[in-house]
């Protein structure tokens, strides 16, 4: 609960345009799912992506199945209010600490996550990528 009420805090708070780690548009990681080679119909989860811009960018190109997974309801909301409808309708939102999250097996073509599993022990001692596709 702890870190749940840090991140509501930060986004009940700030601006999502002015904390450190926005982005008008997330270009890298948006080049990096090009070299991936998935197509507009890949199920893609942005783990983390909270009011991050990452799925104003897919839904631009084209992708639909789209989940953004993040602890904070507020930064949801944020997103919810910048994305037009019906865009935000196009979008699964999971409210969830992905620490303690039970996602299904094999849900997801790619998984997105830009700083989350640094933030975290998920990964201890192990190295990652920006992307993991199946």
């Amino acid at each position: 609960m702890e870190r749940k009420a840090h991140w509501e805090g930060i986004y009940t708070t700030k601006s999502p345009t002015v904390v450190s780690w926005y982005q008008t548009h997330a270009t890298k990681s948006l080049e990096l799912i090009r070299q991936v080679g998935v197509d507009s119909s890949a199920r893609i989860i942005d783990v983390g992506g909270g009011a991050s811009t990452l799925v104003d960018d897919l839904l631009a190109e084209g992708f639909r199945n789209l989940t953004v997974l993040d602890i904070s309801g507020a930064a949801f909301e944020a997103a919810r209010q910048r994305l037009a409808p019906p865009d935000a309708c196009d979008v699964t939102w999971l409210e969830a600490d992905v620490t303690q999250s039970n996602l299904p097996c094999h849900s997801f073509d790619l998984w997105h996550d830009r700083a989350v599993i640094s933030f975290t022990s998920l990964m201890r001692n192990t190295s990652h990528g920006a992307l993991t596709t199946r």
